[in-house]
């Protein structure tokens, strides 16, 4: 092992470091430090192009920077410093973050200005009792235990009602896993469930997501008021009803406006107190968890009483029937008033008036019994085995009790309204819609995370407890509302039977107004923190600025309270209220909530199966089985509630996503869907590099060549408008240039232009990549792409590039040198080549032609991209209209009617319609001598000498003149033989005459179409005729509007078979 000795040097030089002056000492690591977004990650540069924050989280003072760059100890890394900090001071920064809250708190300490100067933030201190556990409990309890579950219970039975709050708290478990997974996956600030899951999905997926979780929470304010409203209409105060009813069909019209009315007044009180000040609303939850936790107390009390002591609420029953206790006093149908029998109110309501004997009465009355049986037997008493099973009902159908009997006769309409009925039809699924609201509520603790003194131990085991706790408590509840109350007292929703009263009041001890009066604070309260939480929702999102439409939203008062977003939240749960009915607004936030935990488990199970670097939550009981068991129970929950809802909430989403697709600002989170797109695409370009694509899979795969002037802008950007309208967003485009100069010298030049390119494309729609180049010569540059562009299987197999204007003038050869040098690099790459000639008379986008040809002039074939290019050109709108015309050219011995009829065959299989016409050799060549054959021009090689008079070349070569050619010459011919074969006054003589005379044709036949697209002919192979070859080039193309020069890569890429 080699010894080494280190032998200590006095640093001589040190003072003569701070005595540097004149040095701008430049801090490149936190550029995002006014950014009042301190939950992203991102920052942005103020151009719209966001880039991640350093990792410090608290900037330096200059000295610091200093000794950073300085440290005796590190000198080997100093001139690195500036942007790879020591460990040490990472660390310290690291240590003086504070997670403070960015929710309530600021709000209530910013109302005073000075006060809030004044105050240092405290820091954390919630523990998870009261920080997540409480919250929890208080939002997941609430309007549907008090005012639905009975009901329920009636309704569906024991065992179904289990099913139903089996099925929606293991969804909200399941969910609470996944969200705990990702909760503990880092510093989670104050954003909820719109922070989680936009940082895990993208924005899009956040976007979308995090507006169903407001506009779900801005319903459950809706839903919420709604249930107050019904409590103090029906139970605390019925005679503060506006509407009544003038007949007995009108009362549910008459009660749903009346629901409307105070439910508008008690929205707008809210939305004061709100706007007033959030600490109204922070002080008084306890008030309201406490009138939460003393009703459930209550019911359980009332339950364990009626085992010895049942509370007496007699029922009132007709036959089988049960009657609207209120409508009469006494439960018979005669009474004794001083030993005579008269008629009582109940006769007087089924009787017209008159002696009893003669008096005309309903059928249905006269033959059936009065009986009163006990609404609340107790828990000793065995209804539970009537309440196991289901009953199901139809709306207007009259609440019967199996057990009694009862004649069956037909009773008038009238008397209708003295029955209790159904007031809408019920089944599983909407009993499942309605319920599942009572289930929500589970991210009051990921919302508090700013509060929690340890958010990543505090919100997975407080939240998963206070599901457990409600779970428990509704299973409980089920079975003991099941075993205590009779089933026509479970149907009954609103109380009719039992002198309306609450239901679940009847079971309470020690009185039913005990539930009345919790029940209607909590509804309250719950509503009050709905109205709270959904503008601030709103607010992150429209800071986010990742929908352009809801940026004023982001904008409150000066304290940070969101105004705007208050405002918006009102209008949108009056909308909700003006359906005034709980049971159809509880489905529509069922459909919202579910939306956002189905994408919360996706978010867990994708980031799980990607294993990304990042994803090292602190919970470790999660699977992605477990996620996608809960994201598969949310999605069928949706569709078992509501099909039609859940179609909608769907649409709305999905809408929301391409908006913010196409529209919204480019953020870059790190999440995971960047991360599933990365490995689909590995997998996919994995799987391409397995052999060449099959010639039915075969499409251009552009590389467009662009050329940039002195300013860095676009020479000519209608080739990229072209490029987009062959490509019609399908397959691979890559726009390409070169940078002449240095890449250590000319890299921001670079980027420049690659910001350049990348606006113009996006002006053009062209959905692509952009490479850009540096290099010492525009032509190596050129090379470097054809060759390196791409990446697998997704490599580029057509090159597209304009065409040199101005080469004659052009002292400066190169521009032509190297326009012939790309095309010889495409043909030895076997790559096609697309050259547009005069493309700034080619259509823009929003052109349209109505008529008109593209004509096809088919003098070789080249793998059939002539015929492949017509048919994806007219694809897009701007050529949809024209028709293809396909001309070919006949030699002197060929049969060209027989050669019309072939093409037409051969088109006919190809499934392309277009008009055929053989031009014939004798138009073209008056003199057999002066072409020998059509393809002359299109030789990629210089042809061998040919039969013609041999006066017309008088060249005698010897071998002392070879020698000397040789020498003179860099690119001489390799052998003696193609070097007496080369006879460059009858080449280019005869090359030019070709060009001349099918270009008079070409001319002639297709001076009015819209496009021409022509065989490209090959550079020769000797360099010396690349002059030439471009005026070949120019006469061909001469006298036509709009030229494509075409020339296959040298495979088949178009098949008759399918």
């Amino acid at each position: 092992m080699p010894h080494f000795t280190v032998v200590p040097v006095k640093d001589q030089a040190q003072s003569n470091y701070d005595s540097l002056e004149g040095i701008n000492w430049v801090d490149y690591r936190d550029t995002g430090q006014d950014c009042p977004d301190h939950q992203d990650s991102v920052s942005s540069d103020g151009h719209g192009n966001h880039k991640e924050d350093s990792p410090f989280l608290n900037n330096a003072d200059a000295a610091s920077k200093k000794n950073d760059f300085y440290d005796r100890n590190l000198a080997l890394f100093e001139e690195e410093l500036d942007i790879r900090p020591k460990v040490s001071s990472l660390l310290s920064r690291l240590v003086s973050y504070t997670n403070i809250t960015q929710g309530a708190k600021e709000h209530e300490e910013a109302e005073s200005a000075e006060a809030s100067r004044r105050k240092t933030p405290k820091s954390p201190n919630m523990g998870t009792l009261m920080g997540v556990y409480l919250p929890c409990l208080q939002n997941i309890f609430g309007v549907i235990l008090f005012l639905r579950l009975t009901w329920i219970v009636g309704m569906a039975g024991i065992m179904q009602s289990l099913l139903i709050v089996l099925m929606c708290c293991s969804c909200t478990m399941l969910t609470a896993i996944s969200m705990s997974a990702i909760a503990t996956n880092g510093v989670v600030p104050a954003g909820g469930a719109y922070f989680m899951i936009s940082r895990s999905l993208g924005p899009e997926f956040g976007g979308a997501v995090g507006l169903c979780f407001y506009l779900g929470t801005t319903f459950a304010s809706a839903m919420y008021i709604l249930g107050a409203i019904e409590i103090f209409l029906k139970y605390l105060v019925p005679q503060a009803a506006i509407f009544h009813a003038t007949d007995t069909l009108g009362s549910d019209s008459a009660m749903l406006n009346n629901m409307r009315v105070y439910g508008s007044i008690c929205l707008s009180l809210m939305a004061v107190v709100v706007f007033v000040g959030v600490k109204y609303v922070n002080k008084l939850a306890s008030l309201f968890l406490a009138c939460v936790i003393i009703s459930i107390v209550s019911i359980y009390a009332g339950a364990f009483k009626s085992m010895t002591h049942p509370p007496e609420f007699p029922i009132c029953m007709l036959g089988n029937r049960t009657l609207v206790r209120d409508r009469f006093d006494v439960c018979a149908k005669t009474v004794i008033k001083g030993n005579i029998t008269v008629p009582s109110q109940l006769w007087e309501r089924f009787c017209l008036p008159g002696n009893m004997s003669g008096t005309q009465c309903d059928d249905y009355f006269i033959q059936n019994n009065v009986t009163e049986i006990q609404g609340i037997p107790g828990l000793g008493s065995g209804i539970i085995r009537e309440n196991m099973w289901g009953d199901y009902q139809q709306k207007g159908e009259i609440l019967e009790k199996a057990g009694l009997q009862s004649v069956d006769a037909h009773g008038a309409m009238e008397n209708f309204g003295m029955y209790v009925s159904a007031d809408i039809a019920t089944s599983f699924t909407l009993l499942v819609g309605i319920f599942f609201p009572s289930a929500t509520g589970i991210m009051a603790g990921s919302n508090r995370s700013g509060d929690l003194r340890d958010a990543q131990k505090s919100i997975p085991v407080g939240t998963i407890l206070a599901i457990t706790t409600t779970s428990l408590v509704y299973f409980s509840s089920v079975v003991l509302f099941g075993s205590c109350i009779e089933g026509v007292v479970l149907r009954d929703k609103f109380g009719d039977a039992v002198r309306k009263n609450l239901v679940v009041g009847t079971l309470s001890w020690p009185s039913p107004w005990v539930i009345v009066i919790g029940s209607f604070f909590s509804t309250v309260g719950a509503g009050l923190q709905s109205l709270t939480g959904a503008p601030r929702l709103l607010q992150a999102i429209a800071k986010d600025n990742i929908i352009p439409f809801l940026r004023v939203f982001g904008h409150g008062k000066t304290n940070g309270e969101p105004t705007w977003a208050l405002l918006l939240t009102g209008l949108i749960a009056e909308l909700g209220i003006l359906i005034a009915s709980l049971d159809m607004v509880a489905p529509i936030l069922s459909m919202f909530f579910l939306m956002c935990y189905l994408f919360v488990n996706l978010a867990c199970a994708v980031q799980t199966l990607l294993r990304t670097p990042n994803w090292r939550p602190r919970f470790k009981y999660y699977h992605w089985a477990l996620s996608f068991l809960g994201m598969s129970m949310c999605l069928a929950l949706m569709f078992i509630s509501s099909w039609y809802y859940a179609i909608v909430a769907m649409v709305i989403a999905g809408m929301i996503y391409k908006y913010i697709e196409y529209q919204g600002a480019e953020k870059e989170w790190g999440d995971g869907i960047r991360g599933l797109s990365l490995s689909a695409a590995r997998y996919a370009l994995l799987r391409l590099e397995v052999g060449p694509p099959h010639t039915k899979n075969w499409r251009p795969q552009l590389l467009v060549l662009l050329k940039l002037d002195e300013d860095l802008h676009v020479k000519y950007p209608r080739l990229l408008t072209f490029a987009s309208q062959l490509k019609a967003g399908k397959g691979l485009t890559i726009v390409g240039s070169v940078v002449q100069g240095n890449f250590l010298e000319s890299y921001g030049e670079m980027q420049a232009a690659e910001q350049t390119i990348k606006n113009m494309m996006e002006i053009e729609r062209v959905k692509g990549f952009c490479q850009i180049v540096v290099a010492s010569k525009v032509r190596e540059g050129i090379v470097h792409l054809i060759q390196s562009c791409g990446l697998g299987g997704m490599k580029h197999n057509t090159v597209m590039m304009g065409w040199p204007y101005g080469w004659r003038q052009s002292e400066d050869p190169r521009a032509w040198k190297t326009f012939i040098n790309t095309v010889r690099c495409t043909t030895a790459g076997h790559l096609a080549l697309m050259v547009p000639k005069n493309v700034s008379f080619y259509p823009s986008n929003h052109e349209r032609f109505t008529d008109g040809n593209i004509d096809v002039w088919w003098i070789v074939h080249d793998g059939g991209m002539l015929m492949l290019l017509p048919f994806l050109l007219k694809l897009h709108k701007v050529w949809r209209k024209c028709k293809m015309r396909i001309f070919t050219v006949a030699q002197m011995d060929d049969n060209s009617i027989q050669m019309k009829k072939d093409l037409a065959t051969f088109l006919y299989q190809l499934r392309i319609e277009a008009e055929v016409e053989v031009v014939e050799m004798a138009q073209l060549v008056k003199d057999r001598h002066s072409l020998v054959r059509m393809g002359s021009l299109y030789s990629d090689e210089e042809e061998e000498v040919v039969e013609a008079p041999p006066e017309k070349v008088q060249m005698t070569w010897t071998r002392e003149k070879c020698e000397a050619e040789r020498r003179n010459r860099n690119n001489a011919p390799e052998n003696f033989r193609e070097l007496m074969s080369l006879k460059p006054d009858q080449s280019n003589v005869r090359r030019m005459h070709t060009a001349v005379k099918l270009n008079e044709v070409i001319v002639n036949r297709s001076h009015d179409a819209r496009l021409v697209l022509l065989n490209m002919p090959g550079p020769p192979r000797n360099t010396d005729g690349d002059e030439n070859y471009m005026e070949f080039l120019e006469v061909l193309t001469e006298g036509l509007e709009r030229v494509l020069l075409v020339r296959g890569g040298g495979r088949e890429v178009i098949t008759i078979y399918s």
